[in-house]
């Protein structure tokens, strides 16, 4: 029988099933696909926190429906970082990451011409949780190839030592479970 951890975000109280790291640490698995009335909250709240920003960047693929209702509520565009090339992509600018919950360097790319809209553009950069950082630094590397200027970076979750960082903006701390 699985073990969780129990959280309250954005008004809402979950269960997030424990999930082995390795043989000393879980981590408390948020997986957002499905949660249509957290995603709504952890949007608006984000959102209330945001300074004033042209467009939202998040990557492929457990964040893409927080990108999507943050872009709704707001009324700005969102693109996705993809993990991989895609047929319409005629340029695609890309850059490696390695995430705390991937196993093998991973690349997150972007299609030239969706880039170049970021350009001078205030851009606020989306993810479900910022852990070790490697996925948020990948998609500044990323924006940043197109010369936007990066006004925030956010997530529902910080988890462990990225909760005492200042540069994010996130709604609540997702400690490491020692075992």
């Amino acid at each position: 029988m699985p073990e969780y951890y129990r959280t309250t975000v954005a008004g809402l109280e979950r269960d997030l099933i424990r999930c082995p790291l390795n043989d000393k640490i879980d981590i408390a698995g948020f997986i957002m696909f499905g949660d249509v009335e957290l995603t709504i909250r952890a949007s608006e709240e984000l959102l209330k926190r945001c300074p004033d920003f042209d467009y939202i960047v998040t990557p492929e693929a457990k964040s893409i429906p927080l990108a999507y209702e943050m872009s709704r509520q707001s009324g700005k565009k969102y693109f996705v970082a993809r993990k991989r090339a895609k047929l319409y992509m005629r340029d695609p600018v890309s850059v490696e990451v390695r995430s705390i919950t991937t196993d093998a360097v991973q690349t997150l790319i972007m299609d030239s011409e969706e880039g170049e809209r970021l350009r001078g553009k205030r851009i606020v950069i989306i993810d479900d949780v910022i852990s070790t950082g490697e996925s948020l630094r990948a998609v500044e590397a990323l924006v940043s190839k197109f010369g936007a200027d990066i006004v925030a970076k956010c997530a529902v979750f910080a988890e462990g030592d990225a909760a005492n960082r200042d540069d994010i903006i996130f709604l609540e701390k997702l400690p490491l479970l020692f075992k």
